[in-house]
């Protein structure tokens, strides 16, 4: 099968999920297009499934993933596989520090661009993949680019 990871990076973190997802897809067998959105405003047209993907900056999607997201043809996409997936920030364990991080976090890029492509009846295929990012930048957390990649695995197994 074919399709497209098509994704938005400010610091590099969403774009090496992005990487493992498709690294992941080829290696099950699927050909994979890497989209970055930054570089390029094709929104994928044709396909078997789409990926999409966004860091979660100040509790919402970047405004060009936004458009990717309120841009696929919704006839086309309908009936096909879209999985959204984001990076977000630590959640502190502390209770009152997390109250007060939770705002910013919480649905985060990956539940508002759940929301859209619902909103426009795309098939999302749930529930979204979130990575955790050390500090406002980065680096990943330790084993999330190997929970990216058991997530393209699970969803890669669910094509057959």
């Amino acid at each position: 099968m074919r399709g497209v990871v098509a994704f938005d990076s400010v610091f590099g973190n969403t774009r090496q999920v992005a990487e493992a997802i498709r690294d992941e897809l080829e290696r099950a067998g699927h050909q994979a297009a890497l989209l970055n959105v930054r570089e390029s405003r094709e929104v994928p047209s044709e396909g078997d499934f789409v990926f999409v993907g966004s860091p979660t900056r100040f509790k919402k999607m970047t405004g060009r993933s936004k458009r990717l997201m309120r841009k696929l043809d919704a006839k086309a996409w309908a009936s096909k596989p879209v999985v959204v997936f984001d990076t977000h920030s630590e959640i502190p364990t502390d209770p009152a520090e997390r109250e007060k991080a939770i705002k910013w976090i919480e649905p985060g890029a990956a539940g508002r661009l759940s929301a859209i492509a619902e909103k426009r009846g795309l098939a999302v295929r749930g529930p979204p993949l979130r990575c955790v990012v050390k500090g406002m930048k980065g680096p990943l957390a330790e084993g999330e680019l190997d929970k990216a990649r058991a997530y393209a695995s699970r969803f890669a197994e669910s094509l057959r």
